[in-house]
């Protein structure tokens, strides 16, 4: 699959030079498909990105079946794709989940907070205090067995039921898992309101809070069409990791105006057009999105894989 030389290679000013993509289509996309996706076939999901050239994989989580059922083969998957030579973090709710990716060699975990209490009420049933005293023993743990642990954040810049998040609020939680040892931030647009201002505003107090730059992703969905636009305002800022799905899969179970993330194949089309280099393939990374949508009975919403797609039939 290729566009004919496409897109034409024009570098922006002040821009990273390279930029690692976190690839979460495995774990934050297909746990949120009606689908029940076989185990080996999420392994193939697995192995065909890192084939793409995505080094960072998040390849599943950890946590309870009960509370998400289409993540219920972590043990097995993590078992089938561990050997691969990428980085395959996953996420752990909790201290028995951290057992669980520990036991199967697992060298990163990433744990989930929210910068809201309502979202930290309906996604952990905890408080806001309370869900980050539940995290600070499981980065302890990680971290003193040599594990890189990175800590997301959810609604930073909207949430369902309070609307707009105050900013000195999300810098309080990204604060506190630093202190806690996190090793890296990825900072959630859960419901994809965030516009470019919002995200450079969001970053200037992560500035002075002494958040570093190079300890910070972001994680855009694409609800009202601004996962892009975002994106390249955290560029500026001089972020070099962004969190996307390949295909635009997923979403979020406990944000139902959640949409899609972020597509992997329409970033890279960006970022390739904008001289920033990858390490991806967006032919093979393409034609992996096609195979799995193919495996979804249903066609990816990345308009990336649409276009390429179309163009080689």
């Amino acid at each position: 699959m290729s566009a004919d030389g496409l897109p034409m290679v024009v570098p922006a000013r002040d821009l990273p030079a390279r930029v690692r993509i976190h690839e979460v289509g495995a774990r934050d996309g297909l746990q949120n498909e009606e689908t029940v996706v076989p185990t080996e076939v999420k392994a193939e999901f697995v192995r065909r990105l890192a084939d793409a050239g995505l080094t960072t994989i998040e390849a599943t989580s950890f946590v309870h079946p009960e509370w998400v059922p289409r993540l219920a083969d972590a043990e097995q998957l993590f078992s089938l794709v561990r050997d691969l030579d990428v980085a395959l973090p996953v996420l752990v709710p909790n201290e028995r989940g951290l057992e669980r990716a520990l036991a199967l060699g697992a060298e990163r975990v990433a744990v989930f907070a929210s910068a809201t209490e309502s979202f930290a009420k309906a996604n952990l049933n905890r408080t806001l205090d309370e869900s980050l005293a539940v995290f600070e023993p499981v980065v302890r743990r990680a971290k003193d067995e040599g594990v890189h642990v990175r800590g997301y954040v959810s609604m930073c810049f909207g949430d369902p039921w309070e609307g707009a998040v105050p900013l000195h609020q999300v810098a309080r939680v990204c604060t506190a898992l630093r202190d806690m040892g996190c090793d890296e931030l990825s900072l959630g647009d859960t419901i994809g309101v965030a516009t470019p201002g919002h995200v450079h505003a969001l970053l200037d107090v992560l500035d002075e809070e002494g958040v570093p730059t190079n300890e910070i992703g972001v994680h855009f969905h694409d609800t009202y069409g601004q996962a892009l636009v975002n994106t390249y305002a955290a560029l500026e800022h001089g972020v070099t990791t962004v969190d996307a799905s390949a295909g635009g899969l997923g979403g979020c179970p406990y944000a139902k105006s959640a949409t899609g993330n972020l597509a992997t194949e329409d970033l890279v089309w960006m970022l390739h057009g904008l001289g920033i280099e990858t390490g991806v393939d967006l032919g093979r990374l393409t034609a992996t999105s096609v195979w799995m949508a193919d495996r979804l009975g249903r066609p990816s919403p990345s308009r990336t894989v649409r276009a390429l797609s179309h163009k080689d039939q």
